[in-house]
């Protein structure tokens, strides 16, 4: 009956440090490019180099609890995550702000629908790591690298 007991503390003491149904958060796992177009805020669309679209397409970043894996530019030890809303002109490290500080006709919220995002404010992971990632939905992700705008799928 001793033995009984002490299972059924073990189990307790277990079922509280890790309760049932604890979600990760669901950034955590593998995102695939699947996509890339040249940014609205390229000085000339003709004059980008694709080099870096061919080498990122089809590639795979992976968010865990302490580490970003993937190609070079993304890899990061110890992120710091943090979930934010963000309005479109702070969207791509701030690039629609500034094409609209610049012309006055360019509307960030018009070139984040352009884009594919919805609403007036969208979800963004900061990790601490250079990159934002700005949610289209739940399963897809963009981010401004450079002179092109990559989409991410959830793998």
């Amino acid at each position: 009956m001793r033995s009984a007991s002490i299972l059924l503390a073990i189990t307790l003491v277990a079922a509280i440090q890790s309760p049932a149904g604890a979600q990760q958060p669901s950034y955590l796992g593998a995102w695939k490019f699947v996509s890339a177009v040249v940014a609205p805020w390229a000085p000339s669309p003709n004059k980008v180099d694709a080099a870096e679209v061919k080498a990122l397409v089809g590639k795979t970043v992976t968010f865990g609890p302490k580490a970003i894996s993937g190609p070079k530019v993304f890899a990061c030890k110890g992120p710091h995550y943090k979930m934010a809303d963000f309005s479109a002109d702070m969207l791509f490290q701030g690039q629609f702000g500034e094409m609209r500080d610049a012309d006055r006709s360019k509307d960030p919220l018009q070139l984040a629908h352009s884009l594919g995002f919805t609403g007036t404010s969208f979800k963004t992971l900061e990790s601490g790591c250079e990159i934002d990632w700005h949610f289209v939905d739940p399963r897809t992700v963009e981010i401004g690298l450079d002179n092109f705008i990559y989409t991410l799928q959830k793998q």
